[in-house]
């Protein structure tokens, strides 16, 4: 779960995961092919019903998760203290991830789907018991990962003073790890149960909770000037709680979801061996998942250490975090439509059906997402410098920007790759995925070992957002190796045609929007009121010029994303 979205289906590629997925949940194996096709219809529309109310919790999810994102770097800046606090703030996502979040989230839908055929006496006892055992797992490896946290946090911050303080956040920080495992096991429960969309509006509680601590933060007597030796008690503790807090009512708001759903809870004691036989039936598919965690976890380590010896944890994030959003309310609407048929196809062994909605996904995405690209890297700077205020000063925003805008060439690489790992985790696949990941964190860590040796600092800091985008091309081009092989051809002559009329498109539009752009802060006084005139005019401009260009160009996706997403 993140501060955007609702829970991930799958692992996602390497990156910083600044609280952008909990955990990753295996498909669950495909159904029994008796009586799959009499379903198929019937299964659908519950399914673009559940996708829908999904998809616009996801939508409100990211929404307000941006207006967090804006908020919180208010307040805290992007110099010593933001980087702090982002750092200690990852820190429970990395421990859970590595530990316990690829096991125990592959494992708990197979295994609950698995005793709710045994009927439904045995299916509720089973799901307490396991339960309970998760509680416990949870809460040890909580406990555990809370002690170590002086030589966790070592592990990354070199400064003294910055050091103590991530410290003492990483205290207040790390028990958000038995939040996320309860999140994540109870959001299992409630999809096992047809019971989607009430849980998948928990990050907005999260969200709402980390705004109202903000509030809290400012409003309490403190320094002007904010350094890590500066900060009251009061602040840590504000900080720390709070943003917990925010994990805990996540936490709370699906447990509820589940009440609500006519589950009631009783302890059920002795939960093992009642949970470990058919969790070690899952053993071969969660070790590949659990090599997955650990690959990523790999990268995201090496990522903060060159992130915070170069003072740019804060400005990394807030980067991708912003890089997320487009695909966040874009790439998961379609994706939401289509793995469901991938799934099905997959299921009943349709190889032509999956190979077909494959390049109809990536035409889709190219058609949302290449535009996209050209916006961010068009206007990012500008919107950047508008947004950010506060403890944010000019440059740190403007650089925020510009990471932007130099990473935005991987959105539809990044939206491709996982679209190729759910085709992939459709025929139970987890082997591959993370081979995958494999190569994205090589590709990412080399690219940042050499940036970090010989560029200077602010260029440095900018490498990070662009070695992920790297990384997703890297991850699309080795997918598409990786599935033709497997499938043979794909298909993907008409999405290189649909790409280049988009991109043709896009081009123009860009040109459009650029000379706005130029147009309005020739004639413009700098200020404010500049450079909203820039951003609408650029907008506007590149708007009218796209839907122009591709009228007379001819993109027929561009009609069936229209009818797609408003369904969403």
């Amino acid at each position: 779960m993140n501060d955007y979205g609702s829970f991930a289906t799958q692992p996602l590629p390497v990156q910083h995961q600044q609280k952008r997925a909990v955990a990753p949940v295996a498909p669950v194996a495909p159904m029994a092919l008796k009586g799959v096709r009499g379903q198929q219809d019937s299964g659908s529309s519950g399914l673009v019903r559940a996708g829908g109310g999904v998809a616009l919790a996801g939508v409100v999810s990211r929404l307000t998760g941006f207006v967090r994102t804006l908020v919180v770097a208010a307040v805290l800046g992007t110099a010593a203290v933001g980087d702090a606090y982002n750092g200690a703030n990852n820190l429970p996502n990395m421990v859970y991830e590595l530990l316990l979040g690829s096991v125990l989230a592959s494992a708990v839908i197979p295994v609950l789907t698995r005793a709710r055929r045994r009927g439904r006496k045995r299916s509720r006892e089973f799901t307490q018991r396991l339960m309970v055992a998760t509680m416990l797992v949870l809460a040890v490896v909580t406990v555990a990962s809370v002690l170590c946290a002086p030589w966790i946090v070592r592990g990354f911050v070199a400064d003294a003073e910055q050091r103590r303080l991530a410290t003492l956040l990483a205290y207040l920080l790390l028990p958000q790890i038995f939040f996320y495992g309860i999140s994540v096991v109870v959001g299992a429960v409630l999809n096992v149960r047809d019971s989607f969309a009430t849980a998948a509006w928990a990050p907005v509680v999260n969200n709402v909770i980390v705004l109202a601590t903000c509030a809290v933060f400012v409003a309490l007597p403190g320094p002007v000037t904010l350094t890590p030796a500066s900060m009251t008690t009061a602040q840590i503790l504000t900080l720390g709680i709070g943003t917990t807090a925010g994990i805990a009512g996540q936490a709370a708001w699906v447990a509820a979801a589940l009440r609500r759903d006519g589950f009631s809870w009783s302890w059920r004691v002795r939960p093992l061996p009642y949970t470990w036989r058919p969790v070690r039936a899952g053993l071969p598919v969660m070790g590949w998942l659990l090599v997955y965690a650990v690959i990523s976890q790999i990268g995201v380590a090496i990522t903060m250490r060159i992130a915070f010896d170069y003072g740019g944890v804060s400005i990394y994030t807030y980067a991708e975090l912003l890089f997320q959003v487009p695909y966040g309310i874009l790439a998961a609407s379609i994706l939401t439509v289509l793995m469901p048929r991938i799934s099905r196809a997959a299921a009943l062994g349709d190889h032509g059906a999956v190979v077909a909605d494959l390049a109809r996904g990536a035409r889709y995405l190219s058609v949302a997402l290449i535009p996209m690209t050209m916006a961010m890297a068009l206007l990012g700077p500008g919107f950047t410098a508008l947004v950010f205020t506060g403890r944010v000063d000019s440059d740190a925003a403007a650089l925020i920007g510009t990471a932007v805008a130099c990473a935005a060439f991987g959105l539809a690489p990044f939206a491709l790759v996982m679209l190729q790992m759910r085709v992939f985790y459709a025929y139970n696949d987890t082997r591959t995925p993370a081979l995958l990941n494999l190569v994205m964190v090589t590709t990412k860590v080399s690219i940042l070992v050499a940036a970090a040796t010989v560029l200077t600092d602010h260029t440095v800091i900018v490498i990070l957002s662009v070695a992920s985008s790297l990384a997703y091309v890297a991850g699309a081009i080795a997918g598409h190796i990786l599935l033709r092989r497997r499938h043979g051809l794909l298909g993907f002559s008409t999405v290189a045609t649909t790409v280049t009329r988009v991109a043709g498109a896009t081009v123009l539009a860009g040109a459009a929007g650029f000379g706005a752009v130029a147009l309005t802060h020739a004639s413009l006084d700098p200020g404010h009121l500049e450079q909203i005139t820039a951003l609408t005019a650029g907008a506007a401009a590149a708007m009218v010029v796209f839907a122009i260009a591709a009228y007379v160009i001819g993109i027929p996706e561009l009609r069936a994303i229209q009818t797609l997403l408003p369904r969403r």
